[in-house]
């Protein structure tokens, strides 16, 4: 088994440890207990004023590139992570997203070298517009910065207690997807751990997100990462960017009230806001840790315009023992703050795979199928038993303090994500799987209880052979010599059918949606 002491434990420069209110809420989201009935929550409209500004700039910006072009084409970017797809309306961005209910919001703190005028503005993924909130300060570093928040009314209505871990994993889908679209003429870093006052600051948000009238019809944002776009050959650095935006932070501006607002908010969603914003708090480190943004080589523009999640009867073959090990060690490397990952594969030999030492291939895990298992883990979603293979992080012990529980779920979105993008660059189909109950791989597998739970897989699949295939004995991937055989893990009990072919089970009182609306991770 990979040593996850790297990845599992606390920071050494003071971090703080875990809370009773936190041991209380992984242990919650890990239990059986089903999400109880909630309002449904429609989509809000924009909270933006008028038609925003296109983000195709026509004029030469300071820092442009040759030709009088900006080094970093913010449409281009855009357009191929966080954009709506056109045609089709009842899905928000082509990343994946908890049930299809896009909580993550763009913020754009634009400075030189952009196709926008420098300032601050927030992100329409629908129109693919800018609306501008306020001006940047005087000589504002170069590139974008975006700060991803989410807005976890829609989703802790759809899955209730289980919500706040979906809302950090798909914040990290669409950080990555960021990251990925960054241009070759473009230096890209990621932040998973900056303080969330700070971020809040920086991108002009207020302070106190959920007293009444802070910012009116927009409904609070908690600010959870970065990530920043820099020309090529630049320098600046990353901690001092995030304190220049957050020092003129009071020059933005906020969205006109609008019908719907709300006012009082219900109790469930209003302890997971205190729990993310528990958890997003970073006094010891408020700059963050920033990190390089790795692009998969095969990946192009056309793998990341058309990324989506399959639906199950594609993903039900198998992908060869090279494109495992490929996209096992595109995982392992998205970023080195992560989780471990290992992948369930069935076909003629069934078992739990891990990268082996120096990314030499495959070694074995544990013998047999896991995959009944897993789909009476990932809320009796039955399709995962059939599914040709299925990428798992894992690691968030019950006692991990604050920080790790938010970098293990944010790098795990943000891993899964690079993922996906390399699988569709690869010909492979794929689908996310964000929630997990009673998921304890570590002790399924006959370690230590508690200690390495799993937080996010990917389910992925390749295309149907032309024809029958006789299973390929000799290829098959063996025990490394003097390691003791395991079996893996095996359900206490037949997996139940799906309410609902959600990756969470969705509350009893939502109603029923067409489909790539509400039912779609």
């Amino acid at each position: 088994m990979p040593d996850l002491s790297a990845r599992t434990a606390a920071p050494e420069s003071g971090a703080r440890p875990a809370s009773g209110l936190l041991r209380r809420a992984l242990a919650d989201i890990r239990s059986s207990r089903a999400p109880g009935p909630a309002p449904y929550v429609p989509e809000r409209p924009f909270p933006g004023p008028g038609a925003g500004l296109p983000l195709a700039g026509d004029e030469p910006r300071p820092g442009a590139g040759p030709g009088g072009r900006a080094a970093i084409d913010l449409d281009r970017v855009l357009r191929l992570s966080l954009a709506a797809p056109a045609g089709t309306p009842g899905r928000l961005r082509p990343v994946p997203s908890a049930g299809a209910l896009h909580p993550v919001r763009a913020h754009l703190l634009v400075g030189p070298g952009c196709s926008l005028p420098p300032g601050r503005y927030a992100y329409d993924p629908r129109a693919h517009r800018a609306h501008q909130r306020g001006p940047a300060p005087d000589d504002p570093p170069p590139g974008v910065l975006v700060v991803l928040t989410a807005a976890a009314s829609r989703t802790v209505a759809h899955y209730g207690h289980r919500a706040w871990p979906l809302l950090l994993l798909d914040t990290g889908h669409a950080a990555a997807a960021l990251a990925l679209a960054g241009s070759p003429a473009a230096d890209v870093l990621v932040c998973l751990d900056a303080d969330a006052a700070l971020l809040s600051a920086a991108a002009g948000l207020p302070a106190a997100p959920d007293r009444p009238g802070a910012r009116p019809g927009g409904g609070p944002e908690l600010p959870l990462a970065a990530v920043r776009l820099t020309p090529a050959g630049t320098t600046a650095e990353s901690h001092g960017t995030l304190s220049e935006w957050a020092a003129s932070h009071r020059a933005a501006t906020t969205p006109s009230p609008r019908h719907g607002a709300e006012t009082t908010p219900p109790r469930e969603l209003a302890a997971a806001r205190h729990l993310l914003r528990h958890i997003a708090a970073s006094p010891e480190l408020p700059g963050g840790t920033w990190h390089p943004a790795l692009r998969p080589g095969p990946v192009t523009d056309a793998a990341l315009a058309a990324r989506r999640s399959a639906p199950p009867d594609d993903l039900t073959h198998p992908p060869g023992r090279d494109l495992l090990t490929r996209l096992l060690t595109t995982a392992g490397t998205a970023r080195p703050d992560g989780p471990a990952w290992t992948a369930a594969v069935g076909g003629g030999d069934p078992a739990l795979y891990a990268t082996a030492p120096e990314g030499r291939g495959l070694d074995v895990r544990a013998a047999g199928d896991a995959r009944p298992t897993l789909a009476h883990w990932a809320a009796g979603q039955r399709w995962i038993g059939g599914t040709g293979a299925v990428l798992l992080a894992h690691g968030c012990p019950m006692d991990a303090p604050p920080a790790v529980v938010r970098t293990c779920h944010l790098a795990a979105g943000y891993a899964a994500g690079a993922v996906q993008a390399h699988a569709t660059a690869l010909g492979l189909r794929s689908r996310p799987i964000g929630s997990w109950q009673r998921a304890d791989l570590g002790a399924a597998l006959g370690e230590a209880p508690g200690r390495d739970w799993i937080v996010h897989g990917l389910a992925v699949g390749a295309p149907p052979p032309p024809g029958p295939v006789a299973p390929d004995s000799a290829r098959r991937p063996r025990t490394p010599e003097g390691a003791p055989a395991r079996t893996a893990p095996a359900a206490a009990t037949p997996a139940p059918a799906p309410a609902t072919p959600t990756d969470a089970a969705p509350t009893a009182a939502a109603p029923a949606a067409p489909p790539g609306e509400e039912e779609r991770p």
